[in-house]
């Protein structure tokens, strides 16, 4: 498997981003000192691959780039994007690529033009790596496996790479992932200006990718898993002001310890859904990647109220899914009511089954499935239906002014094989069709209205960028769309109530982009932009 292709369908999959290529079977688990199985990184071989696939190790700025087509005039912000390379080439062959450095990007928009800029996130791993000039860290959250001269199990928030997803609060600029503290970013320069505790009110060692903005409130709630330690069963959840300012925390347990990514809001409840991968400080000690996948594990999802204390936690639990996103819940009465594209089991190949069986590719499969939660029932499981038989990229996006609140449409992005794709033209060869569509669903009429990027591209996540004024739905859907024809990355806009007419305007890069986890679009009324 090339480079681009993991890296597109594993980072992206924190990403999800390409079902065919992140299906491929995975070797027992192994110690640090007996790497397992192949090279799921080709990083790790000698020479890098070419083309698409050649790892991108610059700081890059266009001011003035060029536009096919026209850009709204109503536009006038900035595009964030995060994602992650191996700036140098990881330490063990099968390591996951959500080890890679983080590299935040961004387009700014305004008055029709737009300027493009990229940098790496300089966290302290990513210093001391290129004072070292050579790799230091192992095994994906496992410091255990590091060099000694930056082995600190004690604080394995230190090794974070920031390399998941953008966040803007309180008129700040963030690049986050879970394993650590967010990073403060200049939203002009991208300068990473370091750790960001909230004026030290946060007090969790762990900051999840994926904290929600109430549109009503203005507050910000995050959590953090692990929170006090490796391995720990700790979940630290905080309520942050629009001032920047912690309003409140509450600490609890989990049933077990296991990848909590995401989380879902309404305006009464705060959902913490996970289920599948596990961990313990015993795994680590042996030298293995800090996840491993039991089948024989049940799902969760966490209940606390918005208002609640440690004791009001309620977990109900259900059928085993990877669930790795939410699109978004809101009460009704009794009830919540989540929409989420969770997967039929393990998407991580390189997570491996802790026991010794092989990967199941046709369980990577994503779904927008709608679960609803009866807190009036003594029963603590819940139901669930797939509304659409399409399957999925699990990286969605719902219109933000309506988060925690009822929603009519879901956007994320698929792979439609009965479209075009010029095989002998794209990059590699003869490669299969890759995910080219957005998509709005329509949770009132069960209508899905696609965008195609064309007979050569493949599309990264989307993210939604309101029309000021407007009700849900009404905007622009944005994303990178990468040329695997002429080995570049070009940022489409589509209008979200007629995606089928295509790209208002596409913003063409000499260059390929990484591979991104998560964006977000960031109005200058929100940010400080210049």
């Amino acid at each position: 498997m090339k480079r681009r292709d993991f890296m597109g369908t594993a980072i992206s999959a924190t990403v999800g981003a390409g079902l065919a290529g992140s299906a491929k079977a995975q070797a027992p688990e192994a110690s640090a000192s007996q790497p397992s199985g192949g090279p799921l990184n080709p990083l790790a071989a000698e020479l890098p691959p070419s083309g698409f696939d050649t790892p991108l190790r610059f700081d890059a700025q266009v001011d003035d780039c060029l536009v096919v087509g026209t850009i709204p005039e109503d536009m006038d912000g900035a595009f964030y994007r995060v994602g992650g390379e191996f700036y140098y080439p990881p330490l063990f062959p099968d390591d996951a690529p959500l080890n890679a450095d983080g590299y935040i990007s961004m387009f700014r928009i305004k008055d029709g033009k737009a300027a493009f800029r990229g940098r790496w996130v300089e966290t302290e791993r990513f210093k001391a790596q290129r004072a070292a000039k050579r790799q230091l860290y192992g095994y994906y959250r496992n410091p255990f496996t590091d060099d000694p001269s930056v082995r600190d199990p004690a604080h394995p928030n230190r090794r974070t790479v920031a390399n998941t997803a953008p966040l803007v609060h309180g008129g700040k600029l963030f690049a986050t992932k879970e394993d650590g503290l967010p990073h403060l970013i200049d939203p002009n320069t991208l300068e990473t200006l370091g750790p960001w505790d909230f004026g030290g009110g946060y007090k969790s060692q762990t900051f999840s990718a994926h904290p929600k903005l109430d549109p009503v409130s203005g507050d910000m709630i995050a959590y953090g898993y692990e929170a006090d330690g490796l391995a720990s069963d700790s979940l630290w959840v905080y309520r942050i002001g629009a001032d920047g300012a912690v309003k409140s925390e509450v600490r609890t347990k989990v049933p077990y310890v296991s990848v909590m990514h995401d989380m879902a809001l309404t305006q009464k409840h705060m959902l913490f859904p996970f289920g599948g991968y596990v961990t313990s400080m015993e795994r680590l000690q042996e030298g293995k990647v800090h996840w491993g996948w039991d089948p024989s594990k049940e799902s969760y999802i966490g209940v606390l109220p918005r208002d609640g204390g440690p004791d009001d936690m309620r977990w109900f639990r259900g059928p085993l899914r990877c669930m790795m996103h939410t699109f978004n819940a809101h009460d009704e009465g009794d009830k919540i009511v989540l929409y989420a594209p969770f997967w039929d089991g393990n998407f991580f190949p390189f997570f491996p089954n802790v026991d010794g069986s092989p990967f199941r590719p046709e369980l990577a499969r994503a779904f927008v499935r709608k679960i609803t939660l009866d807190l009036a029932s003594p029963d603590d499981t819940w139901t669930e239906e797939i509304l659409w038989d399409t399957s999925i990229v699990d990286l969605g996006k719902v219109d933000p002014r309506v988060l925690s609140l009822p929603t009519r449409y879901l956007y994320t992005s698929f792979a439609d094989p009965s479209l075009p794709f010029d095989s002998a033209r794209a990059d590699p060869p003869g490669r299969g069709p890759p995910v080219n569509c957005y998509g709005r669903f329509d949770l009132s009429t069960g209508e899905v209205q696609q965008y195609f990027a064309g007979d050569t591209h493949a599309l990264q996540e989307v993210s939604f960028v309101p029309r000021e004024g407007g009700s849900e739905g009404q905007g622009y859907l944005v994303g990178i769309a990468s040329n695997l024809a002429e080995d570049r990355s070009e940022m489409i806009i589509a209008d979200t109530e007629n995606l089928a007419a295509g790209d208002i305007a596409r913003i063409i890069l000499p260059f390929k982009l990484s591979s991104q986890v998560h964006g977000v679009w960031a109005s200058a009324k929100e940010l400080p932009l210049t």
